[in-house]
C-alpha cells in the first residue's frame, strides 16, 4: 500500500507560534536535557558506558533529533550527532549494531535493532547525511540474514513490535527496490504477533501482564497493516479500523486513549495510560492519515495532541506522568492497596521517573513528530494536515513556494494561510477541515463545504482566511456520566492543588533534584461535582508562556454545577470513587469555570448531569 500523502521534512517544515513555544518548552525540560542528568542515556552502552544498551537511547533520540532539527538548535544538533556517531562506531563488520557480544545476539531482544534502523531514518530525514543510508542498510541486511538462518529469532518486545522495522525498511526499499528487502518483510510477518487474532481478550481486561494487551504495543499495533502492506505485496483490509474500534469500545477514554496501567484497564476513569502509548498513538494517527488520507485518523490525532499528551507533563515539561487519569482529583503516592493493573504506586506521579524509564526516554518524539504531520505532500500540490501554527517551504514543480499557516487554533477557530511563491505556478493546494466544523466561511464568505477545501490554482502571493464555529456537546460516557467537548478539545472540572516536592539523592542511582526531582499534587478545591445544566458559556483569555497553561488556559466554558455526594474508592484515601454513591445534588447550584484537559493536572473529566429543579 502506497501512501496516499507524503511527509515533509525538518528542513522543510518549521514550527511558528504555539507550537514552537512548545518544542521550546521542550527542549528546556527534561527531553533537552535528559542526556546530562540521566544515567541511562548520559553513561549508556549504545556510546560505550555502563548503563542500559536496549531502547533507551534509541528511544530518547527518536524525539531529541526531530525537535533539535525543527528548532535547528546548533548545540542539540552536534549532541544528537555524538550519540549517532557513537553508535555507528559500535556496528561489527556483519552489521550488527546493538551493544552486546556475538555470543549474547540469540538472547539479546532485537526490538532494539528495529527502533535504532528508525531512529536511523529519522536522523538521515533530518540530517541528509547520504552515509547513514548505508549504515541502515547494513543493519537490515544483517537482521534479515541472522533471522534467515535461523541464529536469532523475534520474540517478546520484537514479536511484539515486528512492524515498527517496515519505518526503515520502506524507506531502503523505495531507494534499492532488493528482494531481500521483502523477504525480511514476510520474514517479520510470520514471526510477529498476529494481534487480530487477540481481540478477545482486550473486551474483558484482568490485571495479568501479557504482551498482547500491553498499552504501548496497542498504540503502536494500529499502523501495522498500513506500514507493511506494499512490502507484504498484501491489499489494505482497513484493520486498524476495525481494532481500533474494539480498543475504544472496551478500553476507550474521553480523550481518545485506550486504558492501560500497564495493561488494557476496561472503561474506568480512575485507571490510568501509559505516558509512553500517548506518544506511540499519536504516530500511528499520523502515519494512517498519510497512508490512507481517511481524516478520521486526522482528527482522533487532534484529541490525543491538544488534550492527552500535554495533561500527562507538567507545564514546564520538565516531570511526566507514567499513567495519566480521566478522573484524577489527587496525584498522591498510594501507601497500601495500588490501584494499577500491573504498575507501582507512583505510577501517576509527576516527575523523572515515575514507575519504568521507558516514557521517560519515549515521550520525546510526540510533539517533533505531530510537527512534521503539519503539512502533507499530496500528488498534485500541498495539503495542511492539522492546523497547528507552522511554515512550510518547499519546491512544487521546480518553484520554491512558502505556505504558512497562522493560527491559535484550537483555541481559536481561525485559520489564515499565507502563501507566496517566487514565481507563478499552478498546484493544488489544500486545508482539511474538521467534520465538526460549522457555519465554514472562505476568505469572509459562506461555504457550503464538506471536507478538504480544496484550490487548484496558479499561486503568486495570496491569504486564504478559513473561519468556523464548534459547537459545545455532551458525550455520553460509560457509567451513566458525560464530558464536555468542543470541537478537538475536551473540557474538565480543574482541581486546585498544593504541591509536595519530592527530590532524593539516590534512589536506583538515579538523582532527583529541582528541576528533575518528582512531585505530589494534593487537592486543595472541590472536585465532588455533576453538571446542572446544558448550557455553557465560552470563555476566552490571552494565556501566558505555556501553550497549554494549568493556570492560565487560552480557553475556558463557564458551566453551571451541583455539589454531590460522589465518595472515595473503597480502601483509598486519595482516589475518587469508579462511579459516585450518590447523585442527588446537596446544595444550590453554582458557576464554576471548566479547563481544556491539556490544560489540567488534577480533573474531573467524566461526571454525572443532574436536574436541579
Amino acid at each position: 500500500m502506497k501512501t496516499k500523502y507524503s511527509l515533509y521534512t525538518s528542513k522543510e517544515i518549521k514550527p511558528t507560534g504555539w507550537l514552537k513555544r512548545q518544542l521550546e518548552i521542550q527542549a528546556d525540560g527534561l527531553s533537552g536535557n535528559l542526556d546530562k542528568v540521566w544515567p541511562d542515556v548520559r553513561d549508556s552502552k549504545w556510546i560505550g558506558g555502563d548503563c542500559e544498551g536496549w531502547e533507551r537511547v534509541p528511544y530518547w533520540l527518536d524525539g531529541f533529533i526531530p525537535l533539535a532539527y525543527l528548532l535547528e538548535n546548533e548545540d542539540m544538533i552536534a549532541r544528537a550527532k555524538k550519540y549517532i556517531d557513537a553508535i555507528i562506531a559500535g556496528q561489527q563488520e556483519d552489521g550488527w549494531i546493538c551493544p552486546c557480544t556475538v555470543e549474547e545476539r540469540p538472547t539479546y531482544d532485537t526490538w532494539a535493532v528495529q527502533l535504532i534502523s528508525k531512529v536511523l531514518t529519522v536522523y538521515y530525514e533530518c540530517s541528509g547525511d547520504e552515509k547513514i543510508l548505508e549504515v541502515i542498510y547494513k543493519t537490515l541486511k544483517n537482521y534479515y540474514e541472522l533471522l534467515k538462518n535461523g541464529t536469532i529469532s523475534l520474540f517478546e518486545w520484537a514479536k511484539a513490535r515486528w512492524f515498527e522495522t517496515f519505518i526503515a525498511l520502506n524507506k531502503l526499499y523505495s531507494i534499492y527496490k532488493e528482494d531481500w528487502m521483502k523477504d525480511l518483510a514476510k520474514i517479520l510477518k510470520e514471526q510477529g504477533l498476529d494481534y487480530e487474532s487477540y481481540t478477545e481478550v482486550w473486551k474483558h481486561p484482568v490485571y495479568k501482564w501479557k504482551f498482547e494487551t500491553h498499552i504501548v504495543n496497542m498504540g503502536m499495533m494500529l499502523k501495522y497493516e498500513a506500514v507493511s502492506a506494499e512490502l507484504l505485496d498484501a491489499p489494505y483490509t482497513k484493520i486498524a479500523d476495525k481494532l481500533n474500534d474494539i480498543l475504544s469500545r472496551y478500553n476507550g477514554t474521553p480523550v481518545e486513549l485506550f486504558t492501560g496501567d500497564e495493561c488494557l484497564a476496561g472503561l474506568s476513569p480512575i485507571h490510568g495510560t501509559e505516558c509512553c502509548s500517548v506518544a506511540e498513538q499519536m504516530y500511528s494517527y499520523e502515519l494512517l492519515y498519510a497512508y490512507t488520507g481517511d481524516k478520521k485518523w486526522a482528527e482522533k490525532l487532534e484529541v490525543l495532541a491538544f488534550n492527552a499528551f500535554p495533561a500527562t507533563n507538567t507545564e514546564d515539561m520538565w516531570g511526566h506522568q507514567y499513567d495519566q487519569l480521566s478522573n484524577q482529583m489527587a496525584c498522591v503516592r498510594f501507601d497500601g492497596k495500588n490501584p494499577f493493573g500491573t504498575n507501582g504506586n507512583e505510577s501517576h506521579l509527576f516527575g523523572l521517573e515515575p514507575n519504568y524509564g521507558c516514557c521517560t526516554a519515549n515521550f520525546n518524539q510526540a510533539w517533533p513528530k505531530f510537527a512534521l504531520s503539519t503539512f502533507m505532500k499530496t500528488r498534485n500540490g500541498i495539503l495542511s494536515a492539522v492546523p497547528a501554527p507552522s511554515k512550510l517551504t518547499t519546491e512544487v514543480k521546480g518553484v520554491p513556494v512558502t505556505v504558512e499557516l497562522i493560527t491559535e487554533y484550537p483555541f481559536r477557530n481561525k485559520l489564515t494561510y499565507k502563501i507566496d511563491a517566487e514565481r507563478p505556478v499552478k498546484f493544488n493546494f489544500s486545508a482539511r477541515i474538521p467534520s465538526f466544523a460549522k457555519n465554514i466561511k472562505v476568505n469572509g464568505e459562506n461555504t457550503s463545504l464538506r471536507g478538504n477545501l480544496c484550490l487548484d490554482k496558479e499561486w503568486t502571493n495570496e491569504t486564504v482566511e478559513i473561519t468556523f464555529d464548534t459547537e459545545i456537546t455532551l458525550v455520553k460516557r460509560p457509567h451513566d456520566l458525560c464530558c464536555v467537548k468542543k470541537g478537538s478539545l475536551v473540557f474538565a472540572v480543574p482541581v486546585e492543588y498544593k504541591s509536595n516536592m519530592l527530590e532524593y539523592t539516590t534512589r536506583e542511582t538515579v538523582v532527583r533534584k529541582f528541576p528533575y526531582c518528582d512531585y505530589e499534587f494534593y487537592p486543595t478545591s472541590d472536585w465532588n461535582y455533576a453538571y446542572a445544566s446544558k448550557d455553557f458559556k465560552v470563555v476566552e483569555a490571552e494565556g501566558d508562556e505555556f501553550p497549554f497553561s494549568v493556570k492560565n488556559p487560552r480557553l475556558m466554558l463557564e458551566a453551571d454545577v451541583v455539589h454531590i455526594d460522589w465518595g472515595l474508592e473503597d480502601g483509598y484515601l486519595n482516589l475518587c470513587a469508579k462511579t459516585p454513591k450518590s447523585r442527588k445534588p446537596v446544595g444550590e447550584i453554582e458557576k464554576i469555570k471548566l479547563q481544556p484537559y491539556g490544560c489540567t493536572n488534577l480533573r474531573m473529566t467524566e461526571i454525572p448531569f443532574v436536574n436541579k429543579k
